[in-house]
């Protein structure tokens, strides 16, 4: 049985989504300057970032709380 998340706005978001919209928004120098990770600062691409946001808790917060924050669909 699939439980409803009404509440959850990354609900049904997947962290490439995110990640996508966010650089799609921002840019990669603005999120390098918004979010302090080398991933996003030196040679960023969505997928070594992507790699270093799943193994990083910390950090994944910090980009979901971003995209939460921002003015994106």
């Amino acid at each position: 049985m699939t439980q409803e998340q009404p509440n959850n706005k990354l609900h049904g978001k997947t962290l490439e989504m995110i990640l996508n919209a966010l650089v799609a928004h921002y840019g990669w120098p603005e999120l390098g300057y918004l979010i302090r990770i080398n991933c996003f600062l030196d040679n960023p691409s969505i997928k070594s970032s992507l790699t270093f946001l799943r193994k990083t808790p910390w950090a994944r917060k910090k980009v979901e709380d971003l995209y939460l924050q921002s003015p994106i669909d």
